[in-house]
């Protein structure tokens, strides 16, 4: 408990968290903005249906864990779209307890697998939001971990540079912003790489402090797993190659940690399959593994207007990474070595977007460079620099937000 206690007293919310925290809001901002100008689509009817099966009523057809087959493309991804109308469907049961029986909102007698989305529609309100906030809250979360990891290695101004780059994405915004894998996938890749990280500078110390950043391994690596399953060995390799670069001493611990943290990653997989050995097993039958290398998520991702910010901003920091000495150390390198292996990395097997997992690493690279800029002779020049750009992205963001309808 006094652990605990110190831990609570150096948390501090000043002004460097509540700047992150107001651009978080802006992002949220955004996300609720888009979403009140949408509508239901087909994507969201499958998620939804198949989400609250997977909670309410599994192995609705013989064979199959849902209605909508054995899921291979991320079953976190339809555990998380249902959770919240299963759990609204719930209350509103409660709730119908205190109502008139002309003001029910479910019908006396059904059960919650026999509720049609047709009637969650018209029965309960909000419902493309409720979709949306786990994913919302999800790309919260990696812009927390985003502005943790940066403020952490290139203080406050690196941070803020990587945060707000981050925050008005609109390759982000749209993922968060329809039922999908793909940011709960980022989330994991890069908590993953960086808690491997974690676990190997604590290796120089006391074996206590192993357990509980282990623990936090394991469970990032779950969520690679289920949210896609070649994320996994995306994360467990790139981890594994840079505990080695770190764990000097211990580098003939750093596979067993690996392993035993992807072994975990299967278990919790498991779990979100209900303990379903078919379903299960049908993951590694569906080729939804298979990665190859390509440079077209690069050049269409660089290309597009919508990014002249963080394009331009890349640019800028490669050509300082290379120009000056002091900005290649292993802070930066590590983020520019996992964008360029993930932003080059294509799904064959199954449908996904492994650049989206390269953005996190992308925007922290760009803010570690800069940070050395701002402390270089011309460092005013370079904060003018990196706010025009931050501008340039807000701007070019905001007005690609209706094209997120």
């Amino acid at each position: 408990m006094t652990h605990r206690l110190q831990i609570l007293r150096r948390f501090r919310f000043n002004r460097p968290q509540r700047i992150a925290a107001a651009l978080l809001a802006i992002f949220l901002l955004q996300g609720f903005w888009v979403a009140a100008h949408q509508w239901l689509t087909d994507r969201d009817y499958e998620y939804a249906r198949c989400g609250r099966e997977t909670w309410e009523s599994p192995s609705a057809l013989a064979g199959y864990y849902t209605t909508c087959g054995n899921i291979h493309d991320g079953i976190l991804a339809y555990r998380l779209a249902g959770l919240p109308l299963t759990l609204n469907l719930l209350v509103e049961r409660g709730l119908d307890l205190f109502r008139k029986p002309e003001n029910k909102v479910v019908a006396a007698g059904s059960s919650p697998g026999e509720l049609s989305l047709w009637e969650l529609r018209h029965q309960m309100t909000h419902i493309l939001l409720l979709l949306r906030l786990p994913f919302l809250f999800a790309g919260c979360v990696l812009g927390g971990c985003i502005w943790w990891v940066t403020r952490r290695l290139y203080g406050n101004l690196g941070g803020y540079t990587a945060l707000a780059l981050y925050c008005f994405c609109p390759a982000v915004l749209k993922a968060c912003l329809s039922p999908n894998p793909e940011v709960l996938a980022a989330l994991g890749v890069y908590g993953g790489i960086y808690t491997c990280i974690g676990v190997a500078h604590a290796m120089q110390g006391l074996a206590a402090r192993w357990r509980p950043r282990i623990v936090l391994l394991t469970v990032l690596f779950g969520v690679a797993a289920a949210a896609h399953i070649a994320a996994l060995p995306v994360t467990a390799l790139l981890g594994l190659v840079l505990m080695l670069w770190v764990a000097e001493g211990h580098r003939s611990q750093a596979l067993p940690v690996v392993l035993a943290a992807a072994l975990g990653a299967l278990v919790f997989v498991f779990l979100c399959y209900g303990f379903s050995p078919d379903a299960f097993s049908y993951v590694f039958r569906s080729a939804a593994g298979f990665l190859w290398f390509s440079r077209d998520p690069a050049r269409r991702f660089f290309s597009s207007f919508a990014n002249a910010g963080i394009s331009v901003a890349a640019c800028a920091a490669l050509v300082l990474y290379l120009a000056q000495r002091r900005s290649r150390y292993f802070g930066n390198t590590t983020p520019l070595f996992c964008a360029l292996v993930c932003m080059t990395l294509v799904m064959t097997g199954a449908p996904g977007t492994p650049w989206l997992w390269a953005l996190p690493f992308l925007v922290t690279f760009i803010g570690g460079v800069f940070a050395d800029a701002y402390e270089g002779p011309r460092g005013r020049l370079a904060v003018a620099a990196a706010c025009a750009l931050v501008a340039l992205q807000a701007a070019v963001c905001v007005a690609a937000l209706p094209s997120m309808y």
